[in-house]
């Protein structure tokens, strides 16, 4: 009896249940960010840390927690992050203050990763050869849904409910996850005989590099790329990233040095950077284009989203037949494709009014839905099956940090290469004053004098469509990296090799 209450079915539900929670809090804030500044009577600046505290925090942890999960149990690990993630959705949804808020969303970034480093390998633990890579699938494409439905659910939970429920509606939620985690998942660990010690020293590294790369990317665009302790944070992370590549050197620490110079491994880590880059990175700028151009409200920017959304789910269902006919390289190739005629498409919508620009901007939305569902199962399925079974979770916590450091990424470059090509477009003429760029920057066109606006309009439109070229040709950078997945676990003719995972069936 205990076997049938405990079959792959649930594994995947509650794991899918976890990705959801934890993607949807990257994007479902943003929406919020005016009425939380207004009820807390805070800045907007101040504000704004809830997005980059939970961010921060769940990049910064990712690597180490995948790796713990190994030693003492993915579900152990999964099902902690995710009481600890509900704990802070409360603290959050109740905070008097920004000081508590933000220490909340710190807290709930922790308890994220502890959720999301170890999906993978349960996952794997779970399901073999082309069941595994349907689940992988669909995990992918719930999971990025998830993130592009934020804005929907967000604007849905401000307008009815309050801003305080975009958090509270995670406490039951992730009660019943934790209940089912303990009663319907299987534990998954590494065996016995191959668990490796518990490196601290590579853990307390491990964090303090990925925060301190992480912070730069967060404050540059605010701060400015030549502040101080922008300067000085990048500079750590490299230091700490060195120091913690050399503590590995013994092959019995946190990180399994072999595994990054499997060819297939380290470039499905680095197209997963190049993909979040490409996808969640340009996200805030087509949804800040959409308010803008449209005039749209937070949840009507959600709606118009449903093509990208409807598109990657839709996708998704049919990813596992197309990984069992055609190899890795060909798909993730193709995804990028996609992805950069979309992002083509939104370039060229940036320049037409009217219908024909809705038009281009919805088969666009389509196209970047449709690669985003293509290119992330097969970089899962890699991550997973190029790492020995006692690295599992380790391999699936070092791919899913490459995630969030992409998403930074992309949101910093762009936002140099959108703030850069606006002031441009505005020039330095009279009535271009600070507070005007700031408007156009936030897309917030109505406030500006009419006889301003469409100067504001023509230089909003072509930041917007300079960004959408420049990350179309990351995308055709990631066509071409992707040949270095040939050969790897998953290729045609290949058959996955089976899990030496240990699943244990006691509670």
């Amino acid at each position: 009896m205990l076997s049938r209450r405990r079959t792959p079915r649930w594994t995947f539900a509650l794991v899918s249940a976890g990705g959801v929670m934890m993607t949807l809090d990257v994007t479902v804030v943003n929406v919020a960010l005016s009425d939380i500044a207004r009820d807390v009577d805070a800045g907007l600046g101040r504000v704004q840390w809830t997005v980059s505290a939970y961010s921060l925090a769940f990049g910064a942890l990712l690597l180490t927690a995948g790796a713990l999960s190994d030693r003492v149990g993915r579900r152990t690990v999964f099902t902690a992050g995710m009481a600890l993630f509900t704990l802070a959705s409360a603290a959050c949804g109740l905070a008097p203050d920004a000081g508590t808020l933000i220490a909340a969303r710190a807290a709930q970034g922790l308890g994220g990763a502890m959720v999301f480093a170890p999906t993978l390998a349960l996952l794997a633990a779970a399901y073999e050869g082309a069941r595994r890579q349907a689940a992988i699938a669909a995990f992918a494409a719930i999971a990025s849904a998830a993130g592009a439905l934020g804005p929907i659910v967000g604007g849905l939970f401000v307008q009815v409910l309050g801003w305080r429920w975009i958090f509270l509606v995670n406490v039951p939620i992730g009660i019943l996850v934790v209940a089912g985690a303990l009663t319907r998942m299987p534990e998954s660990l590494a065996p016995r005989g191959d668990r490796r010690r518990l490196d601290l020293t590579g853990a307390g590294l491990g964090v303090g590099a990925l925060l301190a790369l992480h912070y730069p990317l967060v404050t540059g665009p605010e701060s400015g790329w030549a502040a101080p302790e922008v300067l000085v944070s990048a500079a750590v992370g490299v230091l700490l990233a060195a120091a913690l590549v050399a503590s590995q050197r013994r092959g019995d620490g946190l990180l399994d040095m072999t595994l990054l110079r499997v060819r297939a491994f380290s470039g499905a880590a680095v197209l997963g950077f190049l993909a979040r880059l490409t996808s969640l990175g340009v996200l805030a700028f087509v949804t800040l284009w959409l308010q803008s151009t449209h005039a749209y409200s937070p949840l009507e920017v959600g709606l118009h989203l449903l093509p990208l959304t409807g598109s990657l789910l839709v996708a998704g269902l049919f990813v596992a037949r197309l990984q069992r006919v055609f190899p890795p390289d060909l798909l993730v190739a193709a995804g990028f494709a996609a992805q950069g005629l979309g992002l083509t498409g939104l370039a060229v919508a940036g320049t037409v009014a009217g219908g024909t620009g809705r038009a281009v901007t919805v088969l666009a939305l389509v196209l970047l839905g449709i690669g985003g569902a293509v290119i992330f199962p097969p970089l899962m399925g890699i991550a997973v099956g190029a790492a020995p079974a006692d690295r599992a979770g380790m391999a699936s916590g070092l791919t899913n940090a490459c995630y969030p450091l992409g998403t930074a990424t992309g949101v910093a470059v762009f936002g140099a290469v959108f703030s850069a090509r606006l002031s441009d477009g505005l020039g330095t003429g009279p009535g271009i004053t600070a507070p005007v760029r700031e408007a156009v920057e936030t897309g917030r066109l109505e406030l500006l004098d009419p006889a301003l606006q469409p100067l504001a309009r023509t230089a909003f439109s072509g930041a917007f469509t300079t960004v959408c070229l420049a990350s179309a040709l990351v995308c055709l950078l990631g066509v071409l990296a992707a040949r270095t997945l040939r050969g790897g676990p998953g290729a045609a003719g290949k058959t996955p090799r089976r899990s030496r995972t240990r699943v244990a069936q006691t509670s």
